[in-house]
């Protein structure tokens, strides 16, 4: 008897022991996390981060609630973020971890959809909108509850119709995606190339099966390989994936497999044959305007903006336009301004037209004005259009006059140097001769500059200058001096 207490209090003690010396050993906890790593809605760690269109990163599910309960919150900012577009925030996620492995803190699980309904719901009281009642908030169908389910717990789709589509390739593997897999896998690296070989070889020649084969195991496989030491598994990846790419439903899938930091490491040191295909490989997958959000924020503007410099004609020329369409995104634009595209695209219009395009776009945004102007682009702009004859140039010409229109909306240094470049005669010439697409643009710009002078012309008239210099007693003063000396 005496001697089962004494095993049972030893084994109470020495369960006790390590905890507290653990306790001693480890730093204490960090209590407070940063504020990016806070879920705006959820106000607690980002399990399952996404960037929307409106560069905020929030919790999935909450995002999720949101939609289905139609309500858009206001932010303590006072913004309303756009959750028309999500895109996992892979960085912010890895970011997340480590601080809760260096700070001894849980690492945060993803919170249900029953949860966050109740936070949202909690919010929109506070926000004053009316909640819906359970019945109607639960009368969504079978059909679209699965759809929501599988789009909110896979970083691979954020549409229902993408959803569909890989609900469609999970369920169905083919014999041809298992062939080509069991290969890629093999621990001989013959093997794998053999297997990316045939399949670069068939993706080019039939189109048929460039979707078929598009399925999340297959793009996890060649991801692994854009790494690849061997320039032959790494140049025939990639060129896979731009073959894959020339179907658009195939464009998003892509990008959200977790290709494109691979890709970008390849842009700032990889060999110039892997570089040539990353290029074009980014450049298809920004014709997707999904995608034109993920690529600027996961860091592909840098390193194209220094390949559009390349010697190798095509890499120079397929950066440029990769960066056009990421142009027409406005984050992106504001972030080309700030790393100086409008001196380097300057540089470049004589040997790529493109890069005209690119600047026409940044004339749309208040940074790319003001650095527009700043490298007195008016004259410029202006000079061009009065040179330009042929074919070609005049849809340079053109592009110059929807720049030029970019730089004079809300500018008011503008007319002053639209008038000294001589851009009225220019302009109206464009009002006589050019295209519809122009006339109207150049028609605003010349009512813009002769409304200011029309203006100013009758300020001057309507100016009593006797009475203003009798008031200020310039007039009386000077008389008393001529009395005087006479």
């Amino acid at each position: 008897m005496g001697s089962s207490k004494t095993k049972r209090r030893w084994k109470i003690i020495f369960s006790r022991s390590p905890p507290s010396s653990n306790l001693k050993l480890k730093p204490p906890p960090h209590s407070d996390p940063p504020n990016e790593f806070i879920c705006p809605i959820s106000q607690s760690l980002m399990a399952d981060p996404v960037i929307i269109s409106s560069g905020q990163t929030f919790e999935r599910n909450c995002i999720q609630v949101c939609q289905n309960l139609n309500f858009t919150p206001i932010l303590s900012n006072g913004l309303t973020p756009n959750f028309s577009t999500l895109i996992p925030n892979i960085a912010i996620k890895s970011t997340i971890l480590n601080w809760c492995d260096n700070n001894s803190v849980i690492r945060p699980k993803p919170i249900s959809l029953n949860v966050a309904e109740k936070l949202v719901r909690s919010l929109m009281l506070s926000q004053g909108h009316k909640t819906e009642s359970k019945e109607s908030s639960n009368s969504l169908n079978e059909s679209q509850r699965r759809t929501s389910h599988f789009r909110f717990s896979s970083e691979e789709s954020v549409s229902s119709s993408l959803s569909e589509i890989v609900i469609i390739e999970e369920t169905s593997n083919s014999e041809e995606e298992e062939k080509f897999l069991v290969k890629l896998k093999s621990s001989e690296v013959s093997q794998q190339e053999e297997a990316l070989i045939l399949l670069r070889q068939i993706t080019r020649k039939d189109p048929t099966i460039r979707i078929p084969l598009c399925t999340l195991r297959l793009l996890s496989a060649l991801r692994s390989f854009i790494i690849s030491k061997s320039s032959v598994l790494q140049v025939n990846s990639i060129a896979v994936l731009v073959n894959l790419s020339l179907e658009m439903v195939n464009k998003v899938k892509i990008v959200r497999s977790g290709s494109v930091p691979q890709l970008i490491e390849i842009l700032k040191c990889g060999s110039p044959e892997s570089v040539e295909y990353s290029v074009s490989l980014l450049f298809s997958l920004s014709l997707d305007d999904q995608n034109k959000t993920a690529i600027g924020v996961l860091g592909g503007l840098p390193p194209l903006l220094n390949l559009v410099k390349s010697e190798i004609q095509r890499v120079s020329h397929e950066s440029l336009l990769a960066l056009y369409h990421l142009s027409f995104v406005q984050s992106n634009r504001s972030k080309l301004v700030k790393l100086g595209a409008v001196r380097v695209l300057f540089g470049l219009i004589n040997t790529d037209t493109c890069s005209l395009r690119i600047l026409c776009n940044l004339a749309m945004c208040a940074e790319g004005r003001a650095a527009l102007l700043d490298v007195n682009a008016v004259k410029w702009l202006v000079d061009m259009i009065k040179c330009s004859s042929e074919l070609e140039s005049v849809v340079s010409r053109e592009k110059c006059v929807e720049t030029l229109y970019g730089l004079s909306c809300g500018s008011l240094r503008f007319k002053g140097m639209a008038k000294e470049a001589g851009a009225v005669e220019v302009l109206s010439e464009v009002v006589e001769r050019g295209s519809d697409r122009v006339k109207e643009k150049a028609k605003r710009m010349l009512s813009m500059i002769k409304e200011g002078d029309e203006k100013e012309k009758d300020m001057f008239e309507e100016v009593d200058w006797e009475s203003l210099l009798m008031d200020s007693g310039e007039v009386s003063r000077s008389c008393f001096r001529r009395l005087d000396s006479a």
